[in-house]
Order: structure tokens, then C-alpha cells, then sequence
């Protein structure tokens, strides 16, 4: 299927969610089967109440809002990223990278009923789908495709390009297709201290990417976007080593 945005003809498997898919073999969007992320406490998966809306409106708003403003920078002079610069490397993997995220935390909503782990695990969903509908706003307005013809994190140089992609982890903190097949079969506690640990992971790498946009990006909204990811994403991880200490677990990094 295609559509076309602005002149510009993008295919439907062209997105990084469908590349994710491929690679993890169940990645859906927050509106896909978040129908009962609720927050009940008590011994296993509980009856779920329907709040899926929140998410997927959210996302349309997040795309709506980055497009207005990818709008006022180019009507101010700003210039146009082009297909291999930073600012696009960092807007395709960064939404690869929280699409994965995203279908973690839908992941464990079916695996628990701890009111904790399924609170933060919808903050995670529904922040991500948010920022990820952000990112490829802005690849619509600047006229990119949502993947490009460089390897991840081709950008960033150094150790982060030279990453081996291995059994779909295709970026540092990324969940290989066997630790989401475990967390898939996981119950209970088990399923928390996975979920906990592997999110932890990748949040660490998210920080690393972040860093990495500010670093090569002199563009503003890049700044701010990647600066509130990086500081939101550190204080999630203290947050889950938190609870993986209450778990009788020890800390991750």
C-alpha cells in the first residue's frame, strides 16, 4: 500500500514498524491489542479495563504537533536534514528503538497483575508511541522515507556503528527475538524481573542514541526532543531498579 505525503510516495512497508515486525515477529502499534491495559493489583493477570484511546490519540496528537513544528522551522529559514545526516539517522532508529518498547510493555500487561509493573509499563507504552509518532512527523515534513539506505546507527560513527545486529537486536539495548520469545512464556514474577531487566537495557541504549543527537545535531527541536527522552528514560531506570531491589533482585548497572 502507499500513500503519498507531500510529493513524496512512502510504502507501508517502508516503515520501521513493519521492519521491527519482521525482526521480532509480533511488533504492533499501542492502538493494536491495547485494549485491557489496566492497573488491578492481585495474584496473576487480572480483567482489564479499555484504555487503548489514550495511547493512539496521544500519537496522532505527538505527529500532529511535530509536523506544525517541523512546519514553523522550515518557514523560519531552517534548513531541510538530508537522507544521511543526524538528525534523520537519529528520528529512524530512535522510532525502531521505541517501537520495541512499546511491545515489551504490551508484552507483560498479559503476564502480571502487579498494579506497579503494569502502571510504568503503560507510562513506557504510551511516552514511546508518543515520541515515536514525533519522530516520524518530522521525517514526513523534511521529505524522508522512515528507513534509509545505511545500517543503524551508521550515524552516530564510532563503536555505536560498528554494532553487530544479531537475532533482531538491531541497535545497543534492543531485545533479541529469544528474550521476547521468554518473555512472551514468562508469568507472574518471573515476567516482572525480565520485563524489568531487559527494559532497563534498553533504555540504556535509548540514552546513549539521545546523547548522540545532541552531540552531531545543532537542530533545536532535536535538542530538546532527545534531552527530555534522556532524562525521562535515566529516571525510569531508577525507578525499575527499585523494584527489582523489593524483588530480591540486584540492581542492573
Amino acid at each position: 500500500m502507499t500513500r503519498e505525503r507531500d510529493g513524496v510516495t512512502a510504502r507501508a512497508e517502508d516503515d520501521p514498524v513493519t521492519r521491527e515486525s519482521g525482526a521480532s515477529g509480533s511488533a504492533k502499534d499501542p492502538e493494536d491489542g491495547a485494549e485491557e491495559f489496566g492497573t488491578e493489583g492481585g495474584p496473576g493477570p487480572q480483567p482489564r479495563r479499555r484504555v487503548w484511546w489514550p495511547a493512539a490519540v496521544g500519537a496522532v496528537l505527538a505527529l500532529c504537533l511535530a509536523l506544525a513544528a517541523a512546519l514553523v522551522h522550515l518557514d523560519g529559514g531552517g534548513s531541510t536534514p538530508g537522507d544521511h545526516s543526524p538528525e534523520a539517522g537519529f528520528a529512524r532508529d530512535m522510532a525502531v528503538h521505541h517501537q520495541q518498547a512499546v511491545e515489551m510493555s504490551f508484552i507483560v500487561r498479559d503476564s502480571t497483575g502487579d498494579a506497579d509493573v503494569r502502571r510504568l509499563a503503560y507510562d513506557i507504552a504510551n511516552t514511546q508511541a508518543n515520541q515515536r509518532g514525533m519522530l516520524l512527523g518530522w521525517l514526513d515534513v523534511w521529505g524522508l522515507t522512515p528507513t534509509g539506505d545505511k545500517p543503524p546507527m551508521a550515524w552516530m560513527g564510532g563503536h555505536h556503528a560498528s554494532y553487530k545486529a544479531h537475532d533482531g537486536s538491531l541497535m545497543p539495548g534492543m531485545a533479541t527475538n529469544a528474550e521476547l520469545d521468554k518473555l512472551r512464556k514468562a508469568r507472574g514474577k518471573a515476567a516482572e524481573i525480565l520485563y524489568l531487566r531487559l527494559m532497563i537495557a534498553h533504555h540504556k541504549g535509548g540514552i546513549e542514541m539521545a546523547q548522540g543527537a545532541v552531540d552531531l545535531s545543532d537542530d533545536k527541536q532535536i535538542h530538546g526532543l532527545a534531552k527530555t527522552m534522556a532524562e525521562g528514560q535515566q529516571s525510569e531506570i531508577d525507578m525499575m531498579n527499585d523494584m527489582l531491589r523489593k524483588r530480591g533482585v540486584p540492581r542492573v548497572g
